[in-house]
């Protein structure tokens, strides 16, 4: 994997939120809060589906967000094709898209005029992105009554397909998903699994991925960090990670790794 470019780097980056108490030093006053992302490092390489696991509040979304410049290290650097997300900010967002578990619509639009806006605003044309639209939502099994419908009136189920068809519509060169399959039934999630795979392999699309599913990290993920408390406690491919756990009687499951190295359950939650 070496060998192949460097899609995304992080170097020793660290973001904190809020303010738990006042430290005093000799420089002065430093403030202290929830500590998100602690000193990370890592290297995502073009071409790979990079699998993010870890505990509710361990840091995996805000992981995510740093990636896409919704948020700023407070320390470190990181870098997007050579692009940092801080001074070149539209660089970067040009060559990104991002599902998050809870995507934001114009919910009294219907599908379709919400994947037409978001079009637009990629400079796809009216006739091109009602190609694709029409293309994906059938790839995505969205029913057809469904498409004119408002967004308000669909399950979370049907919204997270649109939002991955957003994503999808504008094929980027970095796709970054914060829980993608969340709510959808198993059916809709190996159509998902099967897209994520064919925008790697036919787009040279590099894809960055949390899930709270260890079936999922294991059949798509390359690589997988596993982040505890704001660190990467763990970073391989699911088969170098299983090798980690002792074998009692059985072979080892991510699932398995996942709890030896957090030390807590996977529980399938928001996090905040």
């Amino acid at each position: 994997m070496s060998a192949q470019p460097i899609a995304l780097e992080m170097q020793i980056v660290s973001k904190r939120f809020g303010q738990s108490e006042f430290k005093w030093l000799k420089r002065g006053k430093e403030k202290l809060g929830t500590l998100a992302v602690d000193n990370v490092s890592v290297t995502v390489y073009r071409g790979e589906i990079f699998g993010v696991l870890g505990p509710n509040g361990s840091g995996k979304s805000t992981f995510i967000r740093l990636l896409s410049t919704l948020l700023v290290p407070d320390q470190g650097h990181v870098t997007i094709f050579g692009h940092d997300i801080a001074r070149e900010e539209r660089a970067v967002q040009r060559l990104i898209n991002r599902v998050s578990v809870e995507a934001a619509f114009f919910k009294k639009l219907s599908p379709l005029e919400n994947l037409m806006y978001g079009a637009r605003l990629y400079g796809l044309g009216g006739t091109e992105a009602r190609e694709k639209i029409k293309a994906i939502l059938k790839r995505l099994d969205l029913r057809a009554d469904a498409i004119n419908k408002p967004m308000e009136e669909m399950s979370r189920g049907m919204q997270q397909k649109v939002a991955i068809a957003r994503a999808l519509l504008t094929a980027p060169i970095l796709l970054l998903l914060d829980e993608p399959t969340t709510g959808l039934d198993p059916r809709s999630k190996r159509e998902v699994q099967t897209l994520v795979r064919e925008l790697r392999d036919t787009h040279d699309a590099t894809i960055v991925l949390t899930t709270h599913d260890m079936g999922e990290a294991d059949a798509l993920c390359d690589r997988i960090a596993i982040i505890n408390d704001g660190k990467i406690v763990a970073l391989d491919t699911p088969t170098g990670l299983k090798k980690l756990v002792i074998r009692n009687g059985h072979e080892p499951t991510l699932e398995d790794v996942f709890m030896q190295l957090t030390g807590k359950q996977l529980v399938k939650e928001e996090e905040t």
